[in-house]
Formats: structure tokens, C-alpha cells, sequence
């Protein structure tokens, strides 16, 4: 893969571990259709891949990921890509077709990538904002460079949070309120503090300490590592995750289609910064028209 490029990048395996890249340093990150669907066939690549053991999801640049691209898709559409999930009809009018893009491109991926039967790790450095989360969050393990920034302002958007809301699971409900309300910057070590980040390192030392962590749990045996996996997701499901997902994934949607029908677009623009009120209402009108 040429870098630059491909807006995912897959590493040579090593000692058992992968490396999966997010490529648009450019954008920041920011997810657009193509990356997300690169994104899955990269994850599905080492998932079967019998010497891989480990998966390490790291970026280039100075940014994990800035969240969703706001900037526009580049015409690029979830049909023009071998759909993972069943839901379809992503042209239909009303908020039909909304929910049933974003249950795909967002809520279907992220759940997948969780149940990957490998172990995954998210090398977080720079920012990690809104969309963001939700890459980190679908893996086992973050870990973070120190000067490391989480953030999910989408409250400024009139969102209720990321469609892949596990804030509550991620940070408990009392702090993930604190933070959904005020927006405010969570830094490393206080996100490992409270568990949503497992290790914090050097900024100039996580690529090494990243990969040093990865081979030691590849050491393990594959399908011990599995069953592991399978009943700690389990066990957080037993819990009613997937029910509470489902439940604020719905409040989402009633998010976007109350928006919709004061402002004509999917989100309340007043909140949001003069650089992007000014482009929003292109970025919504570019997606109804590939709708």
C-alpha cells in the first residue's frame, strides 16, 4: 500500500502482531466511507490470519482521529461497498434512510470490530475526538502517549453523544454526564484513572512500549486469548450494553430527525464554530444527494 493513499494501512506481521493504521493525516483522521470499509477489510484480513494474534490499531500523523468527516465522503456511499450488515435502503426518505446508513457505517461496524476473536489494542496519540471514541472503544486495550486528549463535543451538534454511545460502560454515568455536558477535554492519565485507558506512555516512547505490550500478550495461547475476550464481552453484554446501545442508538435518531425539522438538516448548527457552520449545511445537502 502506498502511503498517502490507502486510508488504511496493514503492517507486515510480526512476533504474532499486526499493525492496522489509519491514513488520512491529512484530514486528521477524520473517518470518511472509504476509510471505514478499508478499515473492516483490514481487520477482517488479520482476523484471518492464522499468525496473527494480536492487532494493533495506531494512525499517522499527530491526530488519532478527529471523529466523523464533515468535509464530505468524496460521493463515496455505503452501497458502493460490500455492506456487512442487512439493513439497506439508504436512499429512503424521512429518517429511514438516515438510521439505516448509520446503522451500518457506524453502529454495525463498531459492533463488529468489538466481537473480532482477537485481541485488539487502539495506540492513541494527539486527539481523540467524538467518532473518534468509537474506534478506541471498539478495541480490548487503549493506551495512550501522555499528552494524549479525549473529547466528545457532539452536544454542541444538539447529539445526545457518539452512535456508538459506551460512554456510560467506558467512564460510569456520573463522570460520562460531567463530560457529555460540559464537553470538556479528558487528558491520559485521568482516563486511566477511572479505567477507560490501561496504560499511559512516553510520547515518544508509545509506538515501542505499544508493540512491546502486543508481544507479550501474543504469547499467550490464540484460543485461550479468544474465550477470554468472549466472556469478558459477555459478561459486560450480561449486563445490558447491548440493550442500553440499542436504546440510545434510537435516542440518536430521534436527535437527528428533531433537527431535521427545525433546521432542515440532521444536527443543530448554532453551537457549532464559525469554520463549520458555515459548511455544514453543504456537507448534509452533498449526503441527501447520494441518498
Amino acid at each position: 500500500m502506498s502511503e498517502g493513499t490507502d486510508p488504511v494501512l496493514y503492517g507486515a506481521p510480526a512476533n504474532g502482531v499486526v499493525r492496522i493504521t489509519l491514513n488520512r493525516p491529512e484530514r486528521k483522521n477524520a473517518q470518511d466511507v472509504a476509510m471505514l470499509y478499508a478499515l473492516d477489510d483490514a481487520f477482517r484480513r488479520a482476523a484471518q490470519d492464522s499468525d496473527v494474534r494480536v492487532i494493533i490499531l495506531d494512525a499517522a500523523g499527530d491526530t488519532f482521529s478527529s471523529g466523523h468527516d464533515l468535509k464530505g465522503d468524496s460521493g463515496k456511499r455505503p452501497e458502493d461497498f460490500p455492506l456487512v450488515g442487512l439493513w439497506a435502503d439508504f436512499s429512503a426518505p424521512g429518517q429511514e434512510g438516515m438510521m439505516a446508513r448509520e446503522w451500518e457505517i457506524y453502529l454495525g461496524l463498531c459492533e463488529r470490530w468489538r466481537a473480532l476473536p482477537k485481541p485488539t489494542i487502539a495506540q492513541v496519540q494527539g486527539k481523540c475526538i467524538a467518532g473518534g471514541l468509537m474506534l478506541a472503544w471498539v478495541c480490548d486495550l487503549i493506551v495512550a502517549g501522555e499528552s494524549t486528549q479525549f473529547q466528545d463535543p457532539v452536544l454542541a451538534f444538539g447529539m445526545c453523544g457518539s452512535e456508538f454511545f459506551m460512554h456510560p460502560f467506558e467512564l460510569g454515568v456520573r463522570r460520562a454526564k460531567d463530560w457529555l455536558f460540559t464537553s470538556d477535554w479528558l487528558g491520559a492519565e485521568d482516563a486511566r484513572a477511572i479505567g477507560m485507558v490501561a496504560r499511559v506512555f512516553a510520547d515518544d516512547a508509545l509506538a515501542e512500549q505499544t508493540g512491546l505490550l502486543a508481544e507479550r500478550i501474543a504469547l499467550k495461547s490464540s484460543f485461550a486469548l479468544k474465550m477470554a475476550k468472549e466472556a469478558l464481552n459477555q459478561s459486560q453484554d450480561a449486563c445490558g450494553r447491548r440493550t442500553a446501545m440499542l436504546q440510545s442508538f434510537s435516542i440518536h435518531q430521534l436527535c437527528h430527525s428533531h433537527w431535521r425539522n427545525i433546521h432542515g438538516i440532521p444536527v443543530d448548527p448554532t453551537g457549532l464554530p464559525d469554520s463549520l457552520r458555515e459548511g455544514i449545511h453543504d456537507y448534509f445537502a452533498a449526503l441527501d444527494r447520494t441518498r
